[in-house]
């Protein structure tokens, strides 16, 4: 049975903290905002050495390449206890939207395999009853904790940007493989648990077309969006065009990010508008 937050007594009733009162749980704003209402970053760090992640470059993450990159520590001001805390009073408040790991990491990082800090987070917060959403490019990494998802509540996610392993290794060079995270999300579904794929960022069109029509069986939504942090000579109009396109012909449920949106000129039933 999930723990129920006691709280501070105020009267006959017992009311729980404000969800404001919670820092390591939170709801992420701009771009991040569109992928999950809730979030939870447990990693400092990453060690994926993708070219384009965005994390070294917000000023607020206050970590360099270099840091980032060498791989993933405890956050400074996580603790299991805290977030059990932070958990409780989530539940007390009847949240249903999965909590995802992570905007600021992987939470299958190669330092994850030792450390057990997602395995751990993801305990926690399925013992008080919350829904959870894990996004990664660790690929099999993951399977470690696939009796933590609940049918149909949880989700799982990758990213995808590529199906030549050539290519990843360029841009993601110490991320899973595009077979192996490929693999992962089938045998999520084929468990009976959602999957979802981020087609974002986007460095070539042609990829992501196919990446479409090689996962669209076993995986129940898209999320699309753009190459935002390195220069790429994509026309987004026509990418957005064709992108929609096959997503439709193959019958496949996506949402289009706000930065994309202008470029959609029909509506189709296909197309969520929030999830």
């Amino acid at each position: 049975m999930a723990k129920q937050y006691i709280g501070k007594q105020t009267g006959p009733e017992v009311k729980p903290k404000s969800l404001s009162s919670c820092t390591l749980i939170y709801s992420p704003g701009g771009q991040a905002g569109e992928y999950a209402k809730y979030a939870l970053n447990h990693y400092r760090g990453c060690g994926h050495s993708c070219v384009y992640c965005y994390v070294p470059k917000i000023p607020f993450a206050k970590i360099t390449r270099e840091q980032f990159d060498a791989g993933a520590i405890e956050k400074p001001n996580f603790s299991l206890e805290r977030l059990d805390r932070e958990a409780a009073i989530y539940a007390a408040h009847g949240v249903k939207d999965y909590i995802m790991l992570s905007f600021m990491t992987d939470p299958y990082n190669h330092d994850d395999v030792e450390l057990q800090l997602t395995r751990k987070s993801l305990e926690i917060l399925k013992r008080h009853g919350l829904s959870i959403c894990t996004l990664t490019k660790g690929g099999q990494r993951a399977l470690r904790d696939i009796d933590l998802f609940d049918p149909p509540t949880d989700w799982f996610a990758s990213t995808l940007t590529s199906l030549d392993n050539a290519v990843s290794l360029k841009w993601e060079s110490k991320a899973a493989l595009p077979h192996d995270r490929i693999a992962t999300l089938r045998t999520f579904h084929d468990a009976g648990i959602r999957t979802w794929v981020s087609l974002e960022p986007v460095y070539d069109a042609a990829a992501t077309i196919a990446i479409i029509r090689a996962t669209h069986e076993f995986v129940d939504l898209y999320k699309v969006g753009r190459m935002n942090y390195c220069n790429v000579h994509i026309e987004w109009d026509r990418f957005t065009q064709d992108v929609l396109a096959v997503l439709n012909e193959v019958g496949a449920h996506y949402y289009v990010k706000k930065d994309l949106q202008p470029y959609v000129r029909e509506r189709s039933p296909l197309h969520i508008a929030s999830f």
